[in-house]
C-alpha cells in the first residue's frame, strides 16, 4: 500500500497541516521548578519536532488543583502563558502547528502537589491504584475526596480560563484531555464514578461533565480548532467501565453535534496491547463527522495502512517522537529509529530530551 497518504497535507477543521503525522502528548517533567512554566529547554524540544503535521503538547494543568506530577507545565499563570508563547513562536517559525492539551488529573495526584497539601479531588472518594511522580520519584497516589456538586462549575470555569490563556499563548488549537484515567475519564467510567447526583449514575449524567468542559472551551475557541482525546477501553490509572461502548458512542454523538475538529482515540490499553478489550473503533469513527486521530502502538506500516484505507485521518506517535526529533523524515525514508532511553523520560536536563540525533547528525 502506498505510503504517500501519510505524508500528504490535511485540513484538520480550521487548521492546515503539512502531513498526517501527529506528535502525541508526552509528559516529560521538565518545566521550571516553582513556576511550572515552559523554559528554553522546552522551546528547543518542541522546535526540533516541528515537522510533525501537528504537535499536541504535553498535558498542561488548568490549575494547581489539576496537577498530578511534579514539574509539569501549567496554563493558568502569566509566567506559564509567556513560556508557552515562546514555544509556539519557535514552532511557527519552523512552519509547524501546535495545540495544547488541557488537563485536570483529578485523583491521580499527591497531597504534596495540591494547594495547601490537601487531598486531590475526584468524582468519588475512591483511590486510584496507580502511582504518580513527585519530589523523590514515583509514589502512590493520595486518596481523593469527592467533589461537591457546587464545585464542578468552578472547574469548568478553570478550563475556560485555560482556553483563554491558550489563545494568548499563540496556540493553533486545543486538545481536551479526556483519556487515561484523569478527571474527565473518571467521570465517564463507572469504576471511578459512584455519584448519585446529576454527574453520576446514567450515561447521560456521566458524560455531562465532559460536555460542559467542551462547551466552555467552545465559548472561547471555534469548534474547528478543538478536539478531545479519549481512551474507551484503556485501564490506565485504574479507570474502567463496565460498558464502554455505550458510554463512548453516546459521548461521541454529542461531540459530533458540536462540530469538533477531531477525536483522538487511544486504541486499546495506553502504552500496552491494542487488543486488550473488544471495541468498534471503525463504528466510533463513523459516528463522528470530524477527523479521527488514531493512537497507540502504531508502526510505520500500521499508520500507512490506517490512513491509506481510510480507517484514520491522522496517526499520532508518542515515544517514537521522544527519540526521533525528525520522525517524519525517518518514516518517509523508512529509516531506522533511535531507541528511547527510558531512564531519562521523566525529569532531568537536555540529556534524553533535546540531544537525540537527527538523521543527518547520525550519518556523520
Amino acid at each position: 500500500m502506498s505510503a504517500d497518504a501519510l505524508f500528504t497535507p490535511f485540513r484538520l477543521g480550521d487548521i492546515e497541516l503539512q502531513n498526517r503525522i501527529v506528535m502525541a502528548p508526552l509528559t516529560r517533567n521538565r518545566a521550571t521548578p516553582g513556576l511550572d512554566a515552559p523554559n528554553d529547554l522546552n522551546i528547543e524540544y518542541y522546535r526540533q519536532r516541528a515537522t510533525a503535521g501537528l504537535i499536541v503538547t504535553e498535558a498542561s494543568q488548568i490549575s494547581q488543583q489539576g496537577q498530578g506530577y511534579i514539574w509539569t507545565p501549567g496554563i493558568y499563570t502569566d509566567a506559564q502563558v509567556e513560556g508557552w508563547r515562546k514555544v509556539t513562536d519557535a514552532v511557527h517559525a519552523e512552519g509547524g502547528k501546535i495545540a495544547i492539551q488541557l488537563w485536570h488529573v483529578g485523583r491521580v495526584s499527591h497531597e504534596s502537589l495540591q494547594p495547601g497539601q490537601k487531598a486531590p479531588v475526584a468524582p468519588s472518594a475512591i483511590a486510584a491504584k496507580t502511582k504518580t511522580y513527585i519530589q523523590g520519584g514515583f509514589a502512590d497516589t493520595s486518596t481523593p475526596r469527592a467533589l461537591e456538586t457546587a464545585e464542578i462549575a468552578g472547574i469548568v470555569a478553570d478550563y475556560r480560563r485555560a482556553a483563554e490563556n491558550a489563545r494568548r499563548a499563540g496556540f493553533d488549537g486545543i486538545e481536551i484531555h479526556g483519556a487515561n484515567g484523569y478527571l474527565i475519564d473518571q467521570f465517564l467510567k463507572d469504576g471511578s464514578n459512584h455519584r448519585a447526583d446529576a454527574y453520576g449514575g446514567s450515561i447521560e449524567n456521566r458524560i455531562r461533565f465532559a460536555l460542559e468542559v467542551v462547551d466552555a472551551i467552545l465559548s472561547v475557541w471555534p469548534a474547528g480548532r478543538v478536539g478531545i482525546r479519549l481512551s474507551p477501553v484503556s485501564p490506565a490509572n485504574d479507570a474502567v467501565d463496565s460498558n464502554p461502548a455505550d458510554v463512548f458512542f453516546a459521548l461521541v454523538r454529542e461531540l459530533d453535534k458540536r462540530g469538533l475538529a477531531f477525536i483522538h482515540i487511544v486504541e486499546g490499553a495506553t502504552g500496552g496491547p491494542r487488543d486488550n478489550a473488544p471495541f468498534d473503533y471503525e463504528g466510533l469513527r463513523k459516528s463522528f463527522r470530524g477527523a479521527y486521530m488514531a493512537n497507540n502502538g502504531y508502526t510505520r506500516a500500521l499508520a500507512i495502512d490506517a490512513v491509506a484505507s481510510g480507517r484514520a485521518d491522522l496517526v499520532s506517535f508518542g515515544k517514537a517522537f521522544i527519540a526521533n526529533p525528525d520522525l517524519v523524515e525517518r518514516l518517509k525514508r523508512d529509516a531506522p529509529l533511535n531507541e528511547v532511553d527510558r531512564a531519562t523520560l521523566y525529569g532531568g536536563d537536555a540529556h534524553g530530551y533535546t540531544d537525540y540525533p537527527a538523521l543527518a547528525a547520525a550519518a556523520e
